[in-house]
């Protein structure tokens, strides 16, 4: 898959371009985007995963709360013409912007679920147990839904598909009772929950607001035209799939397949968010298989023992940091993060890592030679929610030295239980680098790691400098070893003197 424009011979990197709260205080998110875009591609930045375009069921709504796939800030319908991020024609500026500058867009995409229905109807529903989605909680009762949808602001431009309740398989509110419950819809041609999701809590098909029934072809058909459309409209490189274990994966293989066929971009980037938060890489290597090598997955079981690392500091024995990972057993299919927007603290995972790894963790993923890693904009711009000015200046050096130095083969020197290193190699036209990294806490002196790193022949007799900071020379020997340290809790890169 396309991790970024084929002439460009640097390392790629994807960023996360949004929190989940922060807005710019004089400018729409789209223009905040466009006038970042020539230093994210100057940074290296190859891809750039934008936030839900699409119109929201609430005025400030995220776009997860998906209303009309197909309003991307351009009519008037639920309180605004423009989203959350701005206006249709700021968003495609913003685009052609990145475009030109080498930089490919990544469209977050929610097809699991629908809200903010214009009008409710009545229909028949079966209550579901909670715990088990497969058991009744009561019998066949009639409710009353906001499962209509008109797009009155829209009307028929660029689609002519009205939604109501024969499109959806389930819904959590009883407008008529005020109830909040988990309903399956009954009756006519409904066919109950799909099969063809994750078997947590029996079925996980049901998920949030009206969940949206893949089985109905005229659903099918709207979706598989949204999907080239939304592309070639934003002039985007690939797909972010929001909460695929809810979704039919038969229809999410055929719009990954007919996306890439109908809209000519046979190479199109896609990753998926299977939403496995336990860390346990066993949940996701099933949905690796059905997927076939179609899609890229985030690499949850690494951000979990980052997590895990940031929470017991020097208890933590850095030798296993990459135990049952994506990345270590399916490194072609791995994203690698360290946060994003749903692992801030209040948010729904609440997975963060703590400020104490963070610099490490990403030396981990941005240096070494396995997945693709991903940047959170919350840790690189200035932000309420979780920015820090000591970590985002480390963030940036890491990705700087990832542009200049970080490539070839990578050689592991997992030694300690405190510090570890790794070396890469470096290739023909860029020298590699030595990174060293500490959890190690010392509360009377300085404490200082060292390891003995190999960094090959050719460098014998050279000098190395400490990239991340002034100060610090390591003279390879005639073999190519040279003893690289760094400060307790720290990280290190050192690189050739020039």
């Amino acid at each position: 898959m396309r991790l970024g424009p084929e002439d460009n011979s640097d390392n790629p990197l994807m960023l996360q371009f949004f929190t989940w709260d922060t807005l710019h205080p004089d400018m729409s998110w789209w223009q905040h985007f466009e006038r970042e875009v020539p230093r994210l591609a100057k940074m290296g930045f190859t891809q750039a995963w934008l936030p839900p375009p699409n119109k929201a069921a609430e005025v400030d709504g995220r776009g997860y709360d998906a209303y009309d796939l197909w309003d991307l800030g351009e009519f008037d319908q639920k309180g605004s013409i423009r989203t959350r991020w701005g206006t249709r024609q700021e968003l495609l500026k913003a685009c052609e912007a990145a475009k030109g500058f080498g930089i490919d867009i990544i469209i977050d995409t929610v097809l699991n679920h629908k809200l903010g229905g214009d009008r409710t109807e009545v229909f028949n529903a079966v209550p579901s147990n909670p715990e088990n989605r497969l058991k009744d909680a009561g019998p066949v009762r009639e409710i009353e839904g906001w499962t209509a949808f008109d797009f009155p602001g829209r009307g028929d431009k660029y689609s002519s598909m009205r939604w109501n309740e024969e499109h959806f398989t389930g819904i959590d509110w009883d407008h008529r009772t005020r109830t909040k419950a988990i309903y399956r819809i009954v009756g006519k041609d409904h066919k109950g929950w799909s099969h063809h999701v994750d078997s947590e809590l029996g079925n996980y098909d049901y998920l949030l607001g009206l969940d949206i029934d893949y089985r109905h072809l005229a659903v099918q058909q709207d979706l598989l035209e949204w999907g080239p459309w939304i592309l070639e409209t934003m002039g985007a490189t690939g797909f972010r799939l929001d909460a695929i274990k809810h979704i039919d994966y038969r229809f999410l293989l055929n719009f990954i397949k007919h996306s890439r066929q109908k809209s000519g971009r046979l190479n199109m980037f896609a990753v998926v968010e299977a939403e496995y938060w336990s860390g346990n890489l066993k949940s996701i290597l099933p949905y690796i298989r059905i997927f076939g090598g179609e899609t890229a997955f985030f690499d949850v079981p690494l951000h979990m023992n980052f997590c895990q690392a940031g929470r017991k500091r020097a208890r933590y024995d850095l030798r296993r940091i990459f135990n049952d990972t994506l990345v270590s057993m399916k490194p072609d299919h791995a994203v690698t993060f360290v946060d994003n927007h749903d692992t801030v603290e209040g948010k729904s995972l609440e997975s963060w890592v703590e400020n104490f790894f963070k610099a490490q963790a990403y030396a981990l993923i941005l240096l070494r030679g396995s997945g693709h890693p991903c940047v959170f904009y919350g840790d690189l711009y200035p932000n309420r929610e979780c920015y820090n000015e000591n970590i985002a200046r480390s963030l940036a050096l890491l990705i700087k030295a990832r542009k200049m130095f970080a490539y070839g083969a990578t050689e592991d020197y997992f030694i300690q239980k405190n510090c570890i290193g790794f070396v890469r190699m470096g290739d023909q036209t860029h020298p590699g680098c030595a990174v060293i990294l500490s959890n190690r806490e010392d509360d009377s002196t300085m404490y200082v790691h060292a390891i003995r790193m190999n960094v090959g022949k050719k460098y014998a007799g050279t000098d190395f400098r400490s990239f991340m900071q002034e100060g610090g020379k390591v003279t390879i020997d005639d073999e190519g070893w040279g003893e690289f340290t760094c400060f307790a809790s720290h990280v290190q890169v050192w690189v050739r003197s020039d």
